[in-house]
């Protein structure tokens, strides 16, 4: 059994995070810490588990094998070095961190320690995803020439975030930081890694980050990748687009199917089959756990994932493109 123990319930996700590790049958909540004690004391009460006044005191605990953390995400490099000197493993809700020198740290510290970490980018494995990836494989598009990916919600003008999502200071970003880390995945997945980012906010309702952003990836061989977040858009439908020499693919425009029409395969419309979901980021991450293996893609996507947010935050601050090698 691995006892894990919970950092911080700061995260709108920190109870559906929770309530994964309850439900698999290799993994037990041990442990509560949270920055604000109150909180965590309340969330200990509710999960019937201790709770510790201080992170080190808890990750002392031989007892415990394993973190969860959602924690703001300013505090993500220290509260991860602690655990991973503490020989804990880590899944953590995504981003791993705002810069790329800050997950080198964590990565450098993860390896060091020998422990197996995880990120949440849940939907790399939903079935759309597989279900495009087959699309792609099969080249029925062709050369890809454009790539785009929208997620919003009305949560800022519906005034159900949490208060603390608008601070700068926790989240190092708002929309795109955010909910956009999901279609900035997608986009580097489905496209490759770009050259370079330029992204522009907006700030629709006045907070201290965005609500609004989009973000372009921009291609040595002339493709573009688009990258669109809002926290003002009640209605707006997740959806994926992707365009080709050979052929175009949409999905979410409104409805949840897959549309493909490819020059290869007659004329017309026609839709794809959708697979089941596989095994999710923490169901995947008890695994490696258990057998000693590494989530390697899993890790690597997130790496990319804090590289592309970090260029998009700089393009905004200097008003220019951004070169991921100079983040390198």
């Amino acid at each position: 059994m691995i006892r894990v123990g919970k950092i911080s319930y700061w995260h709108v996700h920190a109870d559906d995070y929770t309530r994964q590790v309850i439900a698999n049958p290799a993994t037990e909540l041990a442990a509560i810490w949270d920055e604000d004690p109150e909180r965590g004391r309340k969330k200990a009460e509710q999960y019937g588990v201790p709770y510790y006044e201080s992170l080190d005191d808890m990750l002392a605990n031989a007892g415990i094998d394993a973190v969860v953390v959602d924690a703001p995400t300013n505090r993500h490099r220290e509260v991860m070095l602690k655990a991973a000197n503490a020989g804990k493993h880590i899944f953590t809700e995504k981003v791993v961190a705002a810069t790329f020198a800050e997950v080198r740290d964590i990565l450098d510290a993860v390896r060091e320690a020998g422990v197996k970490l995880a990120v949440s980018l849940p939907r790399l494995y939903h079935g759309y995803t597989q279900a495009i990836q087959s699309v792609l494989e099969q080249n029925l598009l062709g050369r890809l020439t454009l790539v785009r990916a929208r997620l919003s919600h009305g949560g800022a003008v519906a005034n159900w975030l949490p208060a603390h999502f608008f601070s700068l200071e926790q989240c190092r970003g708002g929309a795109l930081i955010d909910l956009g880390c999901h279609p900035m995945y997608l986009v580097r997945r489905f496209l490759g890694a770009p050259d370079a980012v330029h992204a522009t906010y907006g700030y629709v309702t006045g907070r201290e980050v965005e609500d609004n952003a989009v973000a372009v990836l921009q291609y040595p061989e002339g493709a573009i990748g688009i990258v669109e977040a809002g926290f003002v858009n009640p209605h707006s439908p997740f959806s994926i687009e992707i365009h080709g020499t050979e052929g175009s693919l949409l999905y979410g425009f409104p409805d949840a199917t897959l549309q493909v029409r490819s020059s290869k395969s007659g004329d017309g419309w026609f839709t794809v089959d959708i697979p089941e979901q596989l095994p999710m980021a923490f169901d995947q991450w008890v695994g490696h756990v258990t057998d000693g293996t590494e989530a390697t893609d899993n890790v690597n996507m997130a790496v990319e994932l804090t590289r592309l947010m970090e260029a998009a935050n700089r393009s905004v601050a200097e008003g220019r493109p951004v070169k991921l090698n100079e983040l390198a």
